[in-house]
């Protein structure tokens, strides 16, 4: 069974300003979430209750899964700085 991914308004606009290549590598990761969201690189972010994220290249990918309703919602699309977390 496939995951319904939901993508915030803001994330999709951080992922706009990436350059193409980037965007495509990270639409593919999206996808991928879709089918299986834990699988790939993904980390459980400490201290943030049921949040993960998914490393793509130098970007990160923040999400939550809900496994009751096969809901994954992703807040934020960021290039990985020192300041990331």
């Amino acid at each position: 069974m496939r995951w319904i991914v939901i993508v915030a308004k803001p994330a999709q606009k951080q992922a706009a300003e990436f350059p193409a290549k980037d965007q495509n590598r990270i639409g593919a990761a999206i996808r991928s979430i879709s089918v299986d969201p834990f699988s790939g690189d993904v980390l459980k972010l400490e201290g943030q209750g049921n949040r993960w994220h998914r490393r793509v290249g130098s970007y990160r990918i923040f999400f939550a899964a809900d496994n009751a309703a096969k809901t994954v919602a992703i807040s934020a699309i960021l290039r990985r700085t020192s300041s990331t977390y």
